[in-house]
């Protein structure tokens, strides 16, 4: 028994419940040596004493331990702690995909095409690894708080598949999700999946299931006998080309899906291009389902090798108890025989074989006189079935299967398509209910949901959303294709102040408008490239400050800054100061200025930059530009001899001369006697035709500093 607080399988502290299924039950804990929050969970008893689950168990685990995947909930470890089969797994934080389809119904086409693309690339690479979900459905799907899709419950579903039973006696598996081949008994294939990921798709599209019962065996009836209940019907938004993706994904024939979820995901990711916004909507030839096929447990492998091995016993068995046959006498015979018998079957097959004959239209008629028209061209009539039409009297033909116009054979059985019109229903009281959950309950049941009407009218009792009348008093027969309802919606007060969120963080100003009553789905987030705000800064919110917005059914946009792109920079070779500047200043650069002479590059023009042309600079970095002083003075340099004079001092010193033209230090020592002393020395002039002479003591003093010229070459010290 596992316990809240205890420490599991000496690593794991189990910090609580998170929820309980029909296999197993999963606790949130804590692992002492990683120091994360994961996922245990635990097969529940009626399962720890079967040995062979248990070994499915641990095979189909590993095996699911194997997809590592973005989009695929990780399997960190599987093992046995007193008794007790367990997996411990990610923990995700957020919602499966049921609980986020009710909290944000409707979801943008764009947001259901991501979010399918994101499990059709999980299930991918299950495909790839052998490995068949069998029970994909929104439970298993979870949605974190970044918005990716993680699937769960890999391994698990193919364990147990062929051993555990429901409470219907069938099979294991959500039946909202069930294939026809898995709902008649048959094993699933990876096509299997792809059906069960064309409901999610239904559902993303019109938040809800397709079929539905009273019981299991209604709705797994209803999988391979029912069409799929028209999405656009329910939601006019969703374009032709993304309800041929369901269509495509639930086809009742195997074959006719997608051949992988590879392909599924290559067909949805153009779904919404402008260029397939005129697609014609996709149809397959009926398939007869007319007889009800009883919903068998499938047999496990042990029990598939069982009987296999006594259909193959029995055969032995009968081969070797039959005697040989003596040969007879007349055993030349048997080839004259057999060519009078070939003869004769193809005389019979000439005289005898049916001619083709082409399908009548009987479109519009009455039962009686469809029956007569293929009666008359030697057509069997195998059933009738009634559907509805909106076009179609009802108890006229709607159609035939095979079509009207087709070639076949004479004693071709034929299906009849009846029309039985629009079914009218009983209204239900709806006064006191959520609107969108009616909604959704109409839409359900088939109501044309442009038929359905809103008005709304603010209270300060009756809670926003809330229906408070119907035009339709509630015991009332109406036609869903035909009766208009309105309901005068509950809009709650008049209305909410908004603030100002510009500036906060994205995530600071969705948790106050969800505090002050506002939903998920009310809130939308524009991503903008920004040069000055921070990543995740709200840049600009519509409405503005001080707007009131309905708490019910208004929106509100956040625009988001978010880092934008490095700069490319370009040759400015040649720019003048202002055109660096401009340039730079646009793209959201800073600059250095270096000068330098150049003999080539005109002054004020940019010689070079750094970094160099076509390097990546973040936003907000700086670029090095040197520009051009012009080319450098040249003045020709000219030698000469500057005369020094020392005075007398009484005694001998030393002198230290320093020669300074601009281009470099010279120096130069000398003794000069105690008498004094003239001394010349040969300089070169500077650029600016002199020379600058510092005379120092042998203690370093400085005595004297003087520039000089050749036309004024004396110094006196």
């Amino acid at each position: 028994m596992i316990e809240i607080g205890m420490i599991f399988n000496r690593r794991y502290k189990i910090l609580g419940a998170i929820g309980s299924g029909g296999m197993a039950n999963v606790f949130l804990a804590h692992d002492l040596i990683l120091d994360r929050d994961v996922a245990i969970k635990v097969l529940r008893v009626n399962f720890q004493n079967d040995p062979i689950a248990t070994r499915r168990f641990q095979r189909e685990a590993l095996a699911a331990s194997e997809l590592v995947h973005p989009n695929v909930v990780s399997v960190y470890d599987v093992g046995e702690e007193d008794g007790v089969q367990y997996l411990v797994m990610e923990y995700v934080r957020g919602m499966d995909l049921k609980k986020y389809i009710s909290q944000n119904y409707p979801i943008p086409n764009e947001r259901v095409v991501d979010i399918m693309r994101q499990i059709l690339s999980a299930m991918s690479l299950a495909h790839a690894h052998r490995i068949i979900h069998r029970d994909l459905k929104p439970q298993n799907i979870l949605v974190d708080e970044n918005g990716t899709v993680k699937i769960t419950d890999f391994g698990i579903a193919i364990a147990f598949a062929e051993t555990a039973l429901t409470q219907t006696n069938s099979m294991m598996g959500s039946v909202h999700y069930l294939s026809p081949e898995q709902a008649r008994g048959a094993m699933a294939t990876n096509r299997s999946d792809i059906y069960s990921m064309g409901i999610i798709l239904y559902e993303l599209l019109t938040g809800g299931v397709p079929f539905d019962g009273d019981s299991a065996v209604t709705i797994a009836l209803k999988h391979f006998q029912e069409e799929l209940p028209s999405i656009r019907r329910i939601n006019p938004s969703v374009p032709q080309s993304l309800e041929n993706v369901a269509l495509i994904a639930t086809a009742k024939e195997a074959n006719n899906r997608y051949e992988s979820a590879q392909k599924m995901s290559d067909d949805i990711s153009t779904a919404l291009d402008s260029s397939r916004m005129n697609e014609e909507k996709v149809t397959f030839s009926p398939v007869d389902n007319t007889q009800t096929q009883a919903l068998e447990p499938l047999k496990s492998p042990n029990e598939m090798m069982k009987t296999a091995e006594r259909e193959t016993m029995q055969s032995l068995k009968d081969s070797t108890n039959s005697k040989p046959k003596k040969k007879g006498k007349k055993r030349f015979l048997i080839p004259l025989f057999l060519v009078l018998l070939l003869a004769g079957l193809a005389t019979a097959f000439i005289f005898l074989s049916p001619r083709e004959v082409t399908v009548p239209d009987v479109e519009n008629m009455t039962e009686a006189a469809a029956r007569k028209a293929l009666t008359d061209r030697k057509l069997e009539v195998a059933a009738v079935k009634k559907i509805e039409s909106e076009t179609v009297t009802s108890g006229k033909v709607i159609r035939t299967d095979p079509e009207k116009g087709q070639h076949v054979k004479e004693n071709r059985a034929i299906t009849i398509y009846l029309s039985k019109g629009t079914e009218k229903m009983k209204l239900e009281d709806y006064v006191g209910l959520a609107y969108v959950d009616v909604v959704d309950q109409l839409k359900l049941k088939g109501y044309d949901e442009s038929l359905i009407k809103k008005k709304e009218e603010s209270s300060d009792t009756i809670p926003s959303g809330q229906i408070m009348k119907q035009s339709v008093k509630a015991g009332k027969l109406v036609d869903p294709e035909k009766d208009e309802l309105t309901f005068t919606v509950s809009s709650g007060p008049s209305g909410v102040e908004i603030a100002s969120y510009v500036g906060m963080s994205f995530e600071g100003a969705q948790q106050q408008l969800l505090s002050i009553g506002f939903r998920y789905s009310q809130i939308e987030r524009i991503d903008e490239e920004s040069k000055t705000a921070k990543e995740g800064e709200v840049i600009k919110q519509s409405p503005e400050k001080g707007s009131v917005v309905s708490l019910y059914d208004g929106k509100i946009t956040l625009v988001v800054a978010k880092k934008p792109k490095p700069v490319t920079l370009r040759d400015m070779s040649g720019y003048s100061k202002k055109e660096v500047q401009d340039y730079l200043e646009e793209q959201g650069l800073k600059l250095t200025v270096k000068e330098e002479f150049s003999d080539t590059v005109e002054k004020g023009l940019v010689i070079r930059q750094e970094p160099a042309a076509d390097q990546q600079v973040d936003v907000g970095g700086t670029v090095t530009v040197i520009f051009s002083k012009g080319a450098e003075a040249k003045t020709e340099k000219k030698d000469f001899d500057v005369s020094i004079t020392f005075s007398p001092t009484g005694e001998q010193v030393n002198y230290a001369v320093e020669i300074d033209n601009g281009s470099g230090v010279i120096k130069k020592s000398f003794t000069v006697a105690a008498t004094g002393e003239v001394i010349k020395i040969p300089v070169t002039a500077g650029s600016d035709g002199k020379v600058k002479i510092t005379i120092k003591d042998d203690t370093g003093k400085v005595l004297k500093t003087q520039s000089v010229a050749a036309d004024n070459a004396t110094i006196t010290v």
